[in-house]
């Protein structure tokens, strides 16, 4: 059998994701039955399009790929539109999951993102650019995700600023004078007296 002819086109008809995929974490997890033990693999993906959508998925299987395809497949479920004001966050905003508590502050322009491990993954994968973040709680991962998660869907709307207008400057004008005709003045005729003879 020949070997296929190389096509230097291949994979350029493919379409990009629409969703970006970020591993957070693999874990081996036990399950104890009465023949033993069952070993699998959980991974924890988050999802995001870097333009106000984030979602989170957790998937078990036997091999490390099948627990990410299944993640992936959850977080899709799972995606939620959050409000972004000038490429933060519009408030302030602490929220608890169980043990993790995550504090998310706005912050200015060229600030960049200030976060841990976790928490800076689910930013960055919603489109978030500057921000100020502290860990509180837990360190655990997947609930300190979760948690950012939640402080992100509970972020109430700002209106973006109006774009001022500049006004283009304008020629100055000569005042304009009306002339107004005078009437004419009746010249006065002086009467002489008449000569007597």
């Amino acid at each position: 059998m020949g070997k296929k002819p190389f096509n230097k086109n291949r994979g350029q008809g493919q379409e990009q994701k629409e969703f970006i995929e970020e591993v957070i974490q693999i874990d081996r997890v036990t399950r104890v039955v009465k023949g033993g033990r069952r070993l699998r693999f959980r991974a924890t993906v988050v999802l995001g399009n870097k333009k106000g959508k984030v979602g989170i998925g957790i998937g078990k299987a036997t091999e490390v790929q099948g627990a990410i395809k299944k993640a992936v497949a959850k977080g899709k479920k799972n995606i939620t539109k959050i409000n972004i004001y000038q490429g933060t966050v519009p408030h302030r905003i602490q929220t608890k999951f169980k043990s993790a508590k995550v504090l998310l502050m706005p912050a200015c322009e060229g600030t960049g993102i200030i976060a841990g491990g976790a928490v800076r993954k689910v930013v960055e994968l919603a489109g978030i650019q500057n921000i100020l973040s502290k860990s509180l709680g837990s360190s655990n991962k997947i609930n300190c995700v979760k948690a950012t998660l939640e402080a992100l869907k509970k972020l109430r709307f700002r209106a973006e600023p109006a774009k001022k207008v500049a006004a283009q400057p304008v020629a100055p004008t000569k005042p304009t004078v009306e002339k107004t005709e005078k009437p004419q003045e009746q010249k006065k005729v002086e009467k002489k007296p008449a000569k007597t003879n």
